[in-house]
């Protein structure tokens, strides 16, 4: 995957050189035609997996964008009401991540998520201990983090 991954930017660079526009769109171009050439001459054996992966990757980051704006925008909006919203409390949240690369890049995404923070994870590292700002509903908290952020990044990961 790792070769796939730099050969596309290599081209994306020869890219940019032939053009010579260094602006970010036509880097964004350019690296979408190198993927577009690449997927159409790859071998079904050898590069699959990479092909697979960047458009969950893409998925998963406009996913997490999308969480950071909505919980940006209830705690700006509990920031300036004079009634604050908050029912804070923490969750012990159950793992399907297994490897320690897991753990830290969900445990790096909820924290960066305004509202939640991660206190710790068991020592059996099958739960993590969040602190949510907004908890309506445990079941429901962990249900949304399970099949949303967990399960996407558990996909570009796996």
């Amino acid at each position: 995957m790792l070769k796939q991954f730099l050969i596309n930017i290599l081209l994306t660079f020869v890219w940019v050189a032939l053009t010579g526009d260094f602006e970010l769109g036509n880097y964004t171009f350019g690296f979408l035609l190198s993927y577009f050439i690449l997927r159409s001459t790859a071998v079904k054996d050898g590069g699959v997996s990479y092909f697979n992966r960047i458009p969950k990757i893409i998925g998963f980051l406009f996913f997490f964008l999308y969480e950071m704006l909505k919980a940006n925008l209830q705690v700006a909006y509990d920031v300036i009401t004079p009634r604050f919203f908050m029912k804070p409390g923490i969750v012990k949240f159950p793992l399907s991540a297994k490897t320690d690369l897991e753990i830290t890049l969900l445990a790096n995404c909820i924290s960066l998520t305004p509202g939640t923070l991660i206190i710790a994870v068991s020592d059996d590292r099958k739960a993590i201990f969040v602190h949510v700002m907004y908890l309506e509903d445990r079941d429901k908290f962990i249900e949304e983090v399970k099949n949303g952020l967990e399960k996407r990044l558990l996909e570009v990961l796996r």
